[in-house]
């Protein structure tokens, strides 16, 4: 299936204090290891940012662009809008920045799962992971209306779109310790990534 990954990058990191996509974790960036962890997929790669950022060039993604958001300010649903607009593929992996454990296996059962619907999101004891979720093309125009009203709020797509929730007995078979969703918001979130680092992630199998 034709697919893109679209990486939000374009966050304030304010829990954190600081933007928190070029933390180093092990040998790699935070951004980096996500984009390693995508670049296994063969897909195109689309980083989303803010304007006033900038990263360092990579090198070994002929796949790889970074585009500006379109919607500066109005969180995650704009930067979904921005690389959804980007895209060249009908279906869009889209994951935030700051998730160096994304599981192969999982990713590629989403993808599978996707073919029928407009949304397919993992759901964890009624929480849900819109930020480690496959959108297709026909949820630009519901998100960029969402937009102009002034609700950023990702969940409220879910209504307007045909959703297949991933649940946990599925997700249990790929990732039972859920390492896939965790993200990091504070410097205990890193200190945590930098421990792990010195496990899985340092043998490149995230």
């Amino acid at each position: 299936m034709n697919i893109s990954c679209i990486v939000l990058a374009g966050g304030k990191g304010l829990r954190l204090g600081h933007d928190k996509a070029l933390e180093s974790v092990g040998n790699r960036s935070l951004l980096e290891w996500v984009v390693y962890n995508l670049g296994l997929l063969d897909s195109d790669i689309i980083i989303v940012t803010a304007r006033e950022q900038s990263f360092p060039q990579f090198t070994g993604y002929p796949k790889l662009r970074i585009v500006t958001d379109t919607y500066p300010g109005k969180g995650p649903l704009g930067g979904i809008y921005t690389g959804l607009a980007a895209s060249d593929s009908f279906r869009n992996l889209v994951v935030a920045c700051d998730m160096p454990l994304l599981n192969q296996a999982l990713l590629r059962y989403m993808i599978q799962v996707s073919a029928d619907f407009d949304l397919v999101v993992p759901r964890l004891d009624n929480m849900v992971e819109p930020l480690h979720a496959i959108y297709s093309r026909d949820c630009l125009t519901p998100v960029g209306e969402l937009l102009k009203e002034g609700i950023l709020r990702v969940s409220e797509l879910f209504p307007l779109v045909r959703v297949r929730y991933v649940e946990a007995e599925e997700i249990n078979r790929f990732d039972p310790k859920h390492l896939s969703f965790f993200n990091i918001n504070t410097q205990t979130d890193l200190a945590m990534a930098r421990e792990l680092a010195t496990g899985d992630m340092s043998r490149d199998k995230c």
